[in-house]
């Protein structure tokens, strides 16, 4: 597994605790006290992403995803016998959140500051880029630049077609390609192996489980062009509950877990691997 080494960033440090919000589940104030009460938490999670959360024909899910979520409930004092998964879809995220469908978000939930208004994120876990899955036999898609032209798939509820266009990236670079609309992932795979579209775009760690899966047809075209900050998602002003699962998160990567669910989940992808954790962004 090829490794990329930044610097490490304590989680937690100084953490306090603000204020509280009533939060979904129960009747407990917020996830933190439900998890104490009813030992069971709900959370939302991908359904279609291999490596990261992908539900297999036993009715199970797994992934780096679902892992991290097993790990922070079993902190917070609820079994993994008292987790609900349930699906979380890009563009259902903060509406299930705001309706107290879930009680966490551990999607590949990216932190922006257009979320922020609407969701309490604590974190970040991860620390993922944007890139392109393309066919194997594609040798024209090198940079950010050469997506120029190109048929790209627009997922619903997903910002990452935005970072091309819209120029939000690390270049600030406006890319003119064709927009293809696709309900989710899979939808793209599939226009992706029928050349409806050229490019499947998102987080690098997505389409390494794709790429995985799907094995010599696609490659990760190896040219990122954003950092995407992986949060856990919890209803709007929870802070009681996001302030204890930074300490959590803080306590994966120093006890060592962190590396071994993604030397698990990513090993023989290609993917290179963040090794140490994120700087924390505070609970807002």
């Amino acid at each position: 597994m090829q490794i990329r080494r930044m610097g490490v960033a304590l989680f937690a440090a100084g953490a306090m605790v603000t204020g509280l919000a009533a939060c979904g589940g129960g009747g407990a104030t917020t996830v933190l006290q439900k998890a104490k009460d009813d030992k069971k938490l709900v959370v939302g999670v991908k359904y279609d992403q291999p490596g990261l959360g992908l539900k297999k024909p036993d009715g199970t899910v797994e992934g780096f995803d679902v892992d991290v979520a097993k790990y922070i409930a079993g902190k917070l004092g609820v079994p993994e016998s008292g987790i609900e998964f349930k699906e979380a879809r890009s563009a259902n995220r903060e509406s299930f959140l705001k309706q107290g469908q879930v009680d966490l978000v551990i999607a590949t939930y990216s932190i922006t500051d257009a979320r922020k208004p609407q969701v309490t994120f604590a974190g970040p876990y991860y620390l993922a880029h944007q890139d392109s899955l393309i066919r194997a036999d594609d040798s024209s898609i090198t940079s950010l630049d050469t997506l120029k032209g190109k048929k790209v798939c627009q997922v619903s509820g997903s910002n990452s077609w935005k970072n091309i266009t819209e120029g939000t990236n690390k270049q600030s670079l406006k890319v003119e390609a064709t927009l293809v609309p696709a309900g989710g992932y899979d939808e793209c795979i599939q226009k992706l192996k029928t050349s409806a579209v050229d490019v499947v775009t998102t987080d690098d760690t997505i389409l390494a489980g794709f790429a995985k899966r799907e094995g010599t047809g696609v490659k990760v075209a190896g040219a990122p062009f954003t950092d995407e900050k992986y949060g856990i998602g919890i209803k709007k002003g929870d802070l009681e509950t996001c302030n204890e699962i930074n300490k959590i998160v803080g306590q994966m990567w120093s006890d060592g877990t962190a590396a071994k669910l993604l030397e698990k989940h990513f090993a023989g992808t290609g993917l290179k691997v963040e090794t140490a954790a994120p700087a924390a962004e505070g609970c807002a």
